[in-house]
């Protein structure tokens, strides 16, 4: 209705912007001299008149001085008639050209009908406008069941993916290898009896390469490509998903071999019977309609449908059953040699420093997906021509590391000495003891440079990538967790709200060895269920499958390995104190610490003078002390 009106505004503006511009082509043009025939008759009698064009009553009169006139004769009688009337001279008008112009028919009925027509024309126009707009409605609401699918055509070599794009994810390849030469060879497998699978499920965590793979499949098997997501089915009126999941299916079957991949399909393939609209509700109709139309795929069909999502735990049993998704691809997060291949991929073409180094970048980077590698790079691009360089350096991209990580740097945030003082302390700490305990992972740099929501940050990356942690890992990362802890309490006898973030994922991570992991005198089981409402899509509660005797003794045990932690830190601190104070004092001069030169001061090759160092400290404090009395 507004898109309506719209054009009904223009249109009306449209007219009164050409009127006005005529009216003002008008106003513009010199009009003729309107004669009575009494001045006519004088005009001609002064011999002032050169020539009369008559038409019909209408009389257009050039004077000799080129001026146009205009006038009008009586409409019973002649030209001459009227004007011997008026006393003209016979020897005076004998001199003037006078031309009477016929009349034509065609300029007769237009005089006679425009009056009619021109109203009539107008209004015509205007109903066949709105009839349009109507149509165009009603077109639109017939397409509203239609597929919202957008078709990567194979001919495009430009949009094209191919698994040479595809870095890393080497077992997934393999996998998806076969469905391509399904969709090649079909023939061969139905020769042999084989049914073509039906469906694909790509299992992965966000950013893992899901929709890539898939968009590979098809440009190796050069078939069509019908991409759409799932919350694309579901609309406010039932029955709308499953209209648009019968017309995604029918365009897929008219351009097999074709792939339909269905992104996010978590969003209608919940279980159903949890939802709150009972059998009628939009989502459960449009499964339904999947499930149909999976189960109505002849034995020649060369569609593959390839769907993806991060939530196979809340997907329905029907759809994960033998004859529909019967196949499960895992895509995994990356690892060293993944992401050093994923960061060849995205360097290409970009102007890169000497002293970049790939392999140690995926060193840096444990647990990043692809699309974290991705930012990452384009991170370091943004960074470099920030700064009006030519080449990216391993500097930037050491700063986009931490980006991505932590957050971007915030050197304008204010903070008193003193509290630099705790941050610098505090951050030591965490070094320290990463540093001393040999299960911990390596620190690779340490700062006290506001990042994101933390006012410092110490960065402990392992030197190989782990899917197993033992006990003494745990152990000693809560240890290393507490670290900043302990050191606020030794060096400044009080505690701050600065480790609150260290001290709930410590909890955490205790709660998970005694609960989880069976890392406890508690013994080999777990205790408590997770339940989740699915509709949802959110954890409510976990399950109590154990007494209160026995929760007791999991925060009894959970208090031991925190308490145990904490006496491991404290011991280190207190022992190498002196090393503590180094740490300290060279972030307060410094505000970053690299790996090598944190390395340097842990093996003493680097040493700062004890009393300087605690002249230091003594001025911040006396600093601090005058401030106050100031105030």
């Amino acid at each position: 209705m507004d898109k309506l009106m719209k054009n009904i505004a223009t249109i009306v503006v449209f007219f009164l912007v050409v009127s006005g511009i005529l009216l003002l082509y008008q106003e513009q043009s010199p009009k003729p001299e309107q004669l009575s025939l009494s001045a006519l008759v004088t005009e001609i009698n002064a011999g002032h008149v050169s020539k009369i064009e008559v038409s019909a009553n209408d009389l257009a009169i050039d004077l000799a001085d080129g001026k146009k006139a205009e006038s009008l004769k009586e409409a019973e009688s002649s030209l001459t008639e009227t004007l011997k009337n008026y006393g003209v001279d016979q020897e005076k008008l004998s001199a003037v050209i006078i031309d009477i112009k016929k009349e034509s028919g065609a300029s007769f009925w237009a005089a006679a009908l425009l009056p009619f027509l021109i109203p009539l024309l107008f209004v015509g126009g205007f109903v066949w406008f709105m009839l349009k707009q109507a149509q165009r409605g009603n077109s639109q609401a017939m397409n509203f069941g239609l597929s919202r699918a957008r078709m990567l055509d194979p001919r495009n070599k430009k949009k094209s993916v191919t698994f040479s794009d595809v870095a890393g994810s080497k077992e997934a390849k393999e996998e998806l290898k076969e469905i391509v030469d399904f969709l090649k060879h079909p023939k061969k497998f139905l020769a042999m009896g084989a049914k073509i699978p039906k469906g694909v499920l790509l299992l992965g965590s966000p950013g893992t390469g899901k929709t890539l793979i898939a968009k590979a499949v098809a440009g190796e098997a050069g078939v069509p490509f019908f991409n759409i997501s799932g919350s694309e089915f579901v609309e406010m009126f039932v029955g709308v998903g499953a209209s648009r999941v019968r017309d995604l299916f029918k365009q897929a079957k008219k351009n097999a071999p074709a792939i339909v991949f269905i992104d996010e399909i978590d969003a209608v393939g919940r279980h159903r019977g949890a939802g709150l609209g009972g059998g009628h509700d939009e989502r459960e109709q449009t499964l339904n309609q999947i499930l149909v139309e999976m189960d109505g795929f002849e034995t020649d069909t060369n569609v593959i449908v390839i769907a993806a999502t991060n939530r196979p735990d809340v997907l329905d049993p029907a759809l994960l059953r033998p004859g529909r998704f019967d196949r499960r691809v895992t895509m995994d997060l990356p690892d060293i040699n993944d992401r050093e291949a994923i960061l060849k991929i995205h360097l290409k073409g970009k102007p890169l420093a000497k002293d970049v180094n790939v392999r140690r970048l995926a060193e840096r980077t444990p647990g990043f997906s692809g699309a974290d590698l991705a930012n990452l790079v384009n991170e370091g691009a943004i960074l470099a021509t920030r700064r009006e360089k030519k080449t990216i350096g391993m500097n930037e991209f050491a700063e986009s590391i931490e980006k991505v990580i932590l957050g971007p740097e915030r050197r304008s945030r204010v903070i008193n000495e003193q509290e630099k003082k705790i941050i610098a302390y505090h951050e030591a700490g965490h070094a320290l003891v990463a540093a001393s305990l040999p299960d911990a992972d390596p620190v690779h740099k340490v700062s006290i440079i506001a990042r994101g929501h933390a006012g410092g940050y110490t960065l402990a990356v392992p030197t190989e990538d782990k899917t197993l942690h033992s006990s003494n890992y745990f152990r000693s990362e809560l240890a290393t967790l507490l670290g900043g802890f302990s050191a606020e309490r030794m060096i400044f006898n009080d505690t701050t709200t600065g480790p609150s973030s260290d001290l709930e994922r410590a909890t955490s991570m205790a709660r998970s060895m005694v609960t989880r992991y069976g890392m406890s005198k508690l013994g080999a089981r777990t205790f408590g269920n997770k339940e989740e409402l699915i509709f949802l899509g959110k954890e409510l509660h976990e399950e109590r499958n154990y007494s209160d005797d026995t929760a007791k003794m999991i925060d009894v045990e959970v208090a031991s390995l925190v308490a145990e932690a904490e006496r491991k830190a404290t011991e280190i601190i207190t022992e190498k104190r002196a090393i503590l104070d180094r740490i300290a004092n060279t972030l307060l001069e410094k505000e970053t610490i690299e790996k090598d030169d944190f390395d340097a001061i842990i093996s003493g090759k680097i040493s700062t003078d004890t009393a300087a160092v605690a002249q230091h400290v003594d001025k911040i404090d006396s600093d601090v002390t005058s401030e106050s009395n100031a105030q």
